[in-house]
This record gives structure tokens, sequence and C-alpha cells, in this order.
């Protein structure tokens, strides 16, 4: 694997994806999506994850970070992938007014079972695309830009700071968003 896509600097600032198995919609209900965001917040306030922007859409979500954790962004990410993969699968299971239930959790199981690392079901893809954007102001800002944007294309908003889910409120109108940014 080239280290194009991979945490070479474990101090480092990374713009990072984490994709839904197949693409698959779960972030359309705010009970998953809190459950994704408790995550993250924990992460913050006791992995040292530091975020300076970020997006979550129906079927992924996109950071700009780093970690002052020792074990680097990679084991911070894998944590947030692992808690919410259980999480989310249980909150689905459980919910009566999930009319995508048998769906998704078929979805999920079959790519488990197509994969070794999984007992049962496979939530998160593999990886997390990860892209180094030390010492490139202009990488960054480009990065920061498309995951602003990633609404608007999709056509949930006209505006980037329109999108609760997204460090645009914080960036664009300079009101505190839902997850807290690092300087």
């Amino acid at each position: 694997m080239s280290s194009k896509y991979r945490f070479v600097n474990k101090d480092g600032i990374y713009f990072v994806t984490a994709t839904i198995v197949d693409w698959v919609d779960v972030f359309t209900r705010d009970e998953y999506r809190d459950i994704l965001m408790e995550s993250i917040r924990f992460c913050q306030q006791n992995q040292g994850l530091k975020i300076f922007g970020w997006v979550l859409m129906t079927n992924r979500f996109h950071l700009i970070c780093s970690t002052t954790d020792e074990k680097g962004i990679g084991m911070v990410l894998r944590n947030i992938k692992s808690f919410t993969s259980m999480k989310l699968i249980d909150a689905i299971i459980n919910n009566p007014k999930e009319s995508r239930k048998e769906c998704m959790l078929g979805i999920f199981e079959k790519n488990g079972l197509e994969s070794k690392n999984n007992h049962r079901f496979q939530f998160w893809q593999v990886g997390n695309h990860p892209i180094l954007l030390d010492n490139d102001a202009n990488r960054f800002d480009q990065r920061l830009l498309y995951l602003h944007e990633n609404p608007v294309k999709a056509g949930f908003v006209t505006f980037p700071q329109e999108w609760k889910y997204s460090s645009a409120i914080d960036y664009y109108i300079a009101c505190d968003g839902l997850l807290k940014l690092s300087e």
C-alpha cells in the first residue's frame, strides 16, 4: 500500500473519510447521528482528538483532524468506528420506527460475512483514506471547502452554513457548531 493513503505522521493533521458499507444512508435519523456525535465528543475529551473541520452526511463523515494521543489518529478513528458500529447496529435493531431495518441489517450482515475481521456485521468500510495536510495551507483550505460544500452539492441546503452537521457554522457565521473545533 502506498504511503499516500496511510497515517505516516502521528502528529500530523489529516483529512479523513469514514463511509458506511455500500453507502447505506443511516444518518438520516437524529438518534443515529447523535450516537456518532457523542462518540466523537468522547474522543475529543478523552483521546486527544482535535477537529479543525467536519461534516456528517447521510452515509459518511469527513474530518480534518489530529490527536495529541500517543497512539495516533489512526487508533482514535478505529475506536470511533468500532464503538459506533456496535451502538448503531443495536440502535437500528431496537428502533421500532425503523422501516429500513431488514434491508440495512441484511447489507451489514452480507458485508460482515464477506470479511474475516467481523463476527457478524460490518458497518463501516475498511480504511479512512487519510490525506496529510501539514504545512500546506492551500491543501487544508481546499479540503475544508470540499467538506463544507458536500451538503450543498447533495442538494440538502443552499449554503454550507445551513447544514447543522458541519463545521461550516463555525467558519461562516462564527457560531459554535455541534462539535468543538481546535485552534
